[in-house]
């Protein structure tokens, strides 16, 4: 039985070479190469694949998401019934997720965009220091991405809070679940980090409403999905003073057409979905691990909750 790869061309070869490494017996095929249809038990794929052609191979028993956001794998026609779907929970992608989130955080609690627009005006002026034990940082989502960037933010000395879906408990994290802890979360947050997978329920949830009620000047970082801000009023934040700025790793549509303003926006950092970037050498162990549990028959890890949206 084979495995088909199915990603960006650039990739394909680093994942088929990682993922032989480790089992030099596996049948690998390259999309769209994928031979015999009966002869594909898995496929691991990224968010280019047309999921309706899963349905060609009868004998398909895993499909596996080359990351570890599954919205893609969300839109209709879905995965075909009853097949299996892992995502990716490795502790590259965890660590490159919280160096973005630093990076960004460092950049607007130290006036980083003011210093540069002083530096275009050759201009010299020390602005006030800034106190890191004043600056509320407050993290949506708190699995293993934004578990990580909390406690690395608290290391550093921010107070940082974080909101779920469900309660949940961190060391020397204060914690919030539910609308009434988000809103409570959101009116102390100097600086806002959305690492919330995109379901139903979390789409548009970064809207007008919720971006007032962040104390005035405060920042924004998204690197979950794009559909988590509503961007007219992110745009209309910013032009009001109520967002000081805005670090986007993701938009809706990607990329952003040419004349949309966030491309030069004075306020805005974007980066191009490249906040964290799977990398086939540490990813394909859990790849490869759950390949031999499929053929023992052994229990299968990192599956996605289709109920829960990840």
């Amino acid at each position: 039985m084979a495995i088909l790869l199915a990603t960006k061309e650039s990739a394909m070869a680093g994942w088929r070479d990682a993922l032989l490494a480790l089992d030099p017996a596996l049948d690998i095929r390259l999309h769209p190469d994928a031979g015999d249809p009966a002869a594909i038990e898995a496929v691991v794929m990224w968010t280019g694949y047309d999921l309706a052609a899963l349905r060609r191979f009868p004998n398909l028993r895993l499909v596996v998401s080359m990351g570890a956001g599954v919205d893609h794998l969300m839109r209709p026609p879905g995965p075909p019934p009853g097949v299996p779907v892992a995502r990716l929970v490795d502790t590259r992608l965890t660590q490159g997720m919280t160096e973005w989130v630093l990076l960004n955080v460092l950049r607007f609690h130290r006036q980083d965009p003011e210093y540069r627009a002083q530096q275009a005006a050759a201009l010299w002026h020390e602005l006030p220091a800034p106190d890191t034990a004043q600056r509320r940082i407050g993290l949506l989502g708190l699995g293993a991405l934004g578990g990580d960037a909390a406690a690395k933010l608290r290391a550093l000395g921010f107070p940082v809070m974080g909101w779920s879906r469900r309660p949940k408990a961190l060391p020397d994290i204060e914690t919030f679940h539910g609308e009434d802890g988000l809103r409570t979360m959101l009116a102390r947050s100097d600086i806002l980090v959305c690492l919330l997978p995109l379901t139903a329920e979390t789409r548009g949830l970064l809207n007008a409403e919720r971006l007032t009620l962040l104390p005035r000047g405060a920042f924004l970082l998204n690197a979950a999905r794009g559909g988590h801000v509503v961007q007219p009023d992110l745009l209309a934040a910013l032009g009001s003073g109520q967002i000081a700025g805005a670090a986007l790793d993701v938009t809706e549509p990607e990329p952003l057409p040419p004349e949309h303003p966030f491309w030069r926006h004075p306020r805005v950092v974007l980066t191009p979905h490249a906040a964290s970037i799977t990398i086939p050498a540490s990813a394909a162990p859990q790849v490869v691990e759950n390949l031999h549990r499929l053929r023992e028959g052994r229990p299968l890890i990192n599956l996605v909750d289709f109920a829960a949206g990840y």
